[in-house]
């Protein structure tokens, strides 16, 4: 299980080796996405809070990155944490996202990327529930809710 030093190891050292990589052109990710998926995962965008219904959805599934389909977080780890996005305490692999300090607006966060193809997913925050005591703060945007095994 990972815990906060072990985030802030990643993001100060390196992250862990991604299962897989993709990558495509800018071109290639807009004519796939949607305007607001574009914007959130590949310029580092934000969607608003509560603007997803997923924030209230907890039935068994897995959620997958929007962009390349790779498995990020399983339902069973899935929290209402009352900040309006999707949260998680944990990622069903330790190499499927990483992580990346960010000092933006005035504050210093650690920002989660899905390890495959780099799309900007959210940010992480020590203020988690027990065990892990973390809160993988999503964008639903970034994420699609998949009930086994993620396209390939």
């Amino acid at each position: 299980m990972l815990n906060w030093n072990d985030l802030l190891n990643f993001a100060d050292t390196g992250n862990p080796t991604p299962p897989r990589t993709v990558k495509k052109s800018d071109s290639e990710w807009r004519a796939q996405l949607t305007p607001e998926q574009y914007h959130v995962t590949r310029e580092h965008g934000t969607e608003r809070a509560f603007s997803s219904e997923m924030c209230s959805l907890f039935e068994p599934g897995r959620y997958a990155c929007v962009c390349c389909g790779e498995v990020l977080f399983d339902a069973n780890e899935k929290f209402e944490s009352g900040t309006g996005w999707p949260s998680f305490t944990q990622p069903v692999k330790n190499n499927v996202i990483s992580y990346h300090v960010d000092r933006s607006f005035g504050m210093v966060r650690v920002e989660t990327l899905c390890n495959v193809c780099n799309a900007h997913l959210g940010h992480v925050f020590p203020d988690g529930p027990p065990p892990s005591g973390l809160r993988y703060c999503m964008n639903a945007v970034a994420l699609e809710k998949v009930e086994t095994e993620a396209k390939a």
